[in-house]
């Protein structure tokens, strides 16, 4: 499994879902998987929360990745967010990206339910049994209301040959030194757009970030300046991006997002599904400012 882990790292944005007249649009989602590509990720990450997973039925849910690992036809290493809040779901999302033969599941905690640790352990072993394939937790309590302890960390790391790291979308960078202390080839990927370069500074493999959407190459570039060790590339490429990181959460994500993929003519249209609605014209202003001032538009 060695040379497959070895490919997973750098930027792998999680995609957008785009909608057309209330369904998934397929063909703007092929249009932005192809400029992912072009534009230097080293990864996708299909399904993920910028995706609006919770507003996707299982089927579409399983239709998307299907359609994904089809059009990246092995350009770039994908990676599947095969998560819910329900056992059944999951086992039916996971089941279906594993025989797709994704190159990594991201399985984010189960939110709403407030599990104790001994559950959340339950849960990703019976979700990952009988499958030969890398996994990571996905790793946001701000959205599950349930955080991961070390000592979950390490009972799945003992119990489970193919846990192999994260996405850690938390302000807690003592955590992922914990973690990168103690297992040393633990992929950490970085959740929070303004803990990229700080993450990757003390041992973070890449980077999970929903701002890949409007500008992938500055965050390959940043991953592979960390990896030379050119810490002061990184980190100007990191401060180049904070008034765009910023404007990512002005509204719950992606409604930032999606506007200004629609203003920069990577989508059609900022659709989203209910009870997630696009921005407001107040918040337009807002943006269309961020985006000038950053020269997107």
């Amino acid at each position: 499994m060695s040379n497959q882990l070895d490919k997973i790292k750098g930027s792998i944005p999680p995609l957008i879902t785009p909608f057309k007249n209330g369904e998934v649009d397929f063909e703007s989602y092929q249009r932005n998987l192809d400029f992912q590509i072009k534009d230097g990720s080293h990864g996708i990450l299909v399904n993920g929360t910028t995706a609006e997973p919770a507003t996707l039925s299982v089927e579409e849910r399983n239709d998307i990745m299907s359609f994904a690992v089809e059009k990246t036809a092995g350009r770039v290493p994908v990676i599947a967010a095969s998560g819910s809040q329900s056992l059944k779901e999951t086992q039916a999302l996971t089941k279906h990206a594993a025989n797709l033969k994704v190159d990594a599941l991201l399985i984010v905690t189960p939110y709403y339910i407030k599990p104790p640790q001994r559950g959340l352990i339950e849960y990703y072993l019976k979700v990952t049994e009988n499958i030969d394939i890398p996994w990571m937790i996905y790793h946001i309590p701000g959205r599950t209301a349930v955080s991961v302890t070390m000592d979950t960390v390490r009972t799945l790391k003992s119990k489970s040959p193919n846990f192999i790291g994260m996405k850690h979308a938390v302000n807690d960078l003592g955590f992922v030194t914990e973690c990168l202390n103690e297992f040393p080839d633990f992929k950490i990927f970085v959740g929070l757009e303004s803990l990229s370069f700080p993450m990757m500074a003390i041992g973070a493999v890449g980077l999970m970030n929903a701002v890949g959407n409007l500008r992938p190459r500055p965050l390959s570039d940043m991953c592979e300046a960390v990896w030379r060790n050119d810490l002061n590339a990184a980190k100007k490429i990191h401060n180049q991006l904070f008034m765009v990181n910023e404007a990512v959460f002005y509204d719950t994500n992606p409604i930032p997002m999606k506007y200004m993929m629609k203003r920069m003519g990577l989508i059609k249209e900022n659709e989203h599904r209910l009870p997630m609605v696009p921005a407001d014209k107040a918040l337009e202003l807002r943006l269309d400012k961020i985006l000038d001032q950053a020269k997107l538009i």
